[in-house]
């Protein structure tokens, strides 16, 4: 039987006393990842690798608000919880769905730990 051509996990788990799901998702160009505290896609955030980078061995980050209030806030959420998605999956783009109550660091930090539960790539 081949590969299905799109792949999905996703979890559940309170987070800082907040119900939090996360979906990842597995396409052929792009990784989505879900992270939702409201049931909803929230802002939608595409992750991209630079190729302007000069240094190919610290490769840099674009991060771009497609749908959602665009916050430095949004933005700064989105590199910490999509940077490690793209570079584990070979600098592949991430479209990134945020919907938060809680954006504190530690929230981030186990936010990431959810995702890299739901690994995909």
């Amino acid at each position: 039987m081949a590969d299905p051509l799109i792949t999905s996990k996703q979890a559940q788990k309170e987070v800082g006393g907040i119900l939090t799901d996360v979906v990842c998702t597995q396409f052929t160009n792009y990784i989505f990842v879900l992270l939702t505290q409201f049931g909803k896609i929230g802002s939608l955030v595409s992750v991209t690798p630079d190729s302007r980078s000069n240094d190919i061995n610290t490769p840099t980050f674009s991060t771009k608000v497609l749908l959602g209030k665009d916050e430095p806030l949004t933005h700064v959420c989105a590199k910490h919880l999509a940077v490690f998605v793209s570079q584990e999956a070979g600098n592949r783009p991430v479209l990134l769905g945020l919907a938060l109550k809680d954006s504190s660091l530690e929230t981030i930090k186990q936010l990431k730990e959810m995702v890299q539960g739901c690994r995909v790539w």
